[in-house]
């Protein structure tokens, strides 16, 4: 399709699902198409994309290289980004990938944290929070959708955290692994079980999509559309129900 930079579109896309029972949706999705800085077209729905990173590096520099690779297909798209905070190990080469790249980089961090994992100046605006649990919910208040990358204990707790509200219908909002050497690949063995064995609805086995690369990775971000076998509570929490936290700002 023929588009000029910052042109929108509506197009329907068909989406079928990787539940057991093979389920489809239609949806009309709106796209907001740019131009990044070689003139080369660019389209995304989203305006801003929560990764869920930390503070290692990890041993392997695929995963380092997988990384700024995510940062760049971000800029390219121009879509901001809103992640943990931190500006040490994968954190920080994302959001500094991000903020040079010339995308509003949001920053939610713990109090308890900040001096954990933040060394030196700042990337961009940093936001602090009382708690871990009010971390992810403002993260969730400002992301179009949400990405894991390979790390830990923390990054695992968030995405757990938003895979269940996506299954509780809190939100609607994609999730998705970036599935660098296969890291995510006994996960997704786990889930796979969870469903066999009944512990998991089938219906709820499209809340997460996978990649091994960024570009694919955000492609499947881009089609998904949330579907239901059956109607579920759909439950409205606002902020104050979720814990939103008070608005400090720490802005560079």
């Amino acid at each position: 399709m023929d588009a000029t930079a910052q042109e929108t579109d509506n197009c329907k896309v068909g989406v079928k699902l990787d539940g057991r029972k093979g389920l489809w949706c239609s949806v009309t999705l709106n796209i907001s198409k740019a131009k990044d800085n070689k003139g080369r077209m660019s389209t995304s729905k989203f305006k801003k994309i929560c990764v869920f990173c930390g503070s290692s590096l990890g041993k392997k520099k695929s995963y380092q290289d997988a990384t700024i690779d995510l940062g760049k297909e971000l800029v390219m798209k121009n879509i901001d980004f809103v992640y943990g905070g931190g500006n040490i190990g994968l954190m920080g080469l994302i959001s500094q990938t991000l903020f040079d790249g010339g995308r509003h980089v949001l920053g939610v961090i713990p109090n308890a944290l900040m001096n954990k994992e933040i060394t030196g100046v700042t990337i961009g605006e940093v936001k602090p929070v009382e708690n871990m649990h009010q971390r992810i919910v403002e993260m969730n208040l400002h992301a179009d959708a949400f990405i894991a990358m390979s790390e830990g204990y923390g990054t695992l707790e968030e995405l757990f955290e938003v895979i269940t509200w996506a299954q509780l219908d809190i939100h609607s909002k994609p999730v998705g692994l970036l599935n660098i050497n296969g890291y995510y690949n006994s996960l997704l063995s786990f889930i796979d079980q969870a469903i066999e064995e009944g512990f998991i609805k089938p219906s709820a086995h499209y809340i997460v999509v996978s990649a091994s690369n960024a570009k694919e990775l955000i492609e499947k971000l881009e089609d998904y559309y949330p579907c239901h076998e059956e109607v579920v509570l759909k439950l409205n929490w606002n902020s104050m129900q979720l814990g939103h936290s008070q608005n400090n700002v720490i802005s560079t």
